[in-house]
């Protein structure tokens, strides 16, 4: 393990990322402990570019977001061939761990939750900031139930400078919208979508779309019409169906 990545000293690791390891760090200068998450830029020249730009706009598209229910981007650097970016350190749990371990939560729960990542998001959209990939191990909550959305990683500025390829996959396939799966260019509506797919799953148990396969859940999103949520759950209000 690294014990150094610029100014912070790494204390240990704390996960694997989409693109890297993320390790809880100190920073010396103000003795504040943070998450760091890192990529490794030994890849192919090509990759490496891309990678990197799409590193350095995940912290300035979170970098410029400072809400409640959004994790605090504090710096990014780079060290030799890993670029890193410093942020708030969350004492709690991924969503998608509470789903796996706890079974269903009362609809009140669910309901608290995902109204918390949906100020976040509208928060993010009036900054013209599309985060791209909402599903459960994006989003964080913290002990006394406060809900922080996570890894702005795909995330798209309308102003971006990198551009994703046509008909690119880039999200989950499970929550992603049908303009993503038809690899269209999309907005905010895109995310309310994902937001959708996870409440949905959150109050049933399961996700609305499934399939064997990536391509089975993509025509599942694209064709299919899921079951309203209180036919697979009695507790979900008649108006919590609508919502969804």
């Amino acid at each position: 393990m690294i014990n150094q990545l610029g100014r912070y000293e790494v204390l240990g690791e704390l996960g694997q990322g989409a693109m890297g390891v993320v390790y809880k760090a100190r920073d010396p200068l103000i003795d504040r402990i943070v998450a760091i998450k890192t990529i490794n830029l030994g890849l192919a020249l090509e990759e490496k570019e891309e990678y990197e730009n799409r590193f350095y706009q995940e912290a300035k598209a979170a970098g410029r977001l400072s809400h409640p229910n959004i994790v605090t981007i504090y710096d990014v650097g780079k060290n030799g061939d890993v670029a890193y970016i410093a942020m708030e350190f969350l004492e709690g749990r991924e969503l998608r761990d509470i789903m796996n371990d706890d079974g269903l939560l009362s609809v009140d729960q669910v309901l608290d939750i995902v109204a918390q990542v949906a100020q976040g998001l509208a928060y993010a959209h009036e900054h013209d900031i599309v985060h791209r990939d909402i599903k459960p191990s994006n989003v964080m909550v913290v002990r006394d139930g406060h809900v922080k959305i996570t890894d702005f990683g795909i995330a798209r500025m309308a102003s971006s400078a990198v551009q994703t390829q046509t008909g690119m996959v880039l999200g989950s396939p499970k929550y992603m919208s049908p303009e993503q799966v038809m690899g269209k260019t999309i907005d905010q509506r895109s995310d309310i979508f994902s937001l959708g797919v996870m409440l949905y799953e959150m109050l049933t148990g399961q996700a609305p779309f499934n399939g064997d396969n990536v391509n089975a859940i993509m025509y599942q999103t694209l064709n299919a019409i899921p079951a309203p949520p209180n036919a697979l759950n009695p507790e979900v209000p008649e108006m919590v169906n609508f919502i969804v």
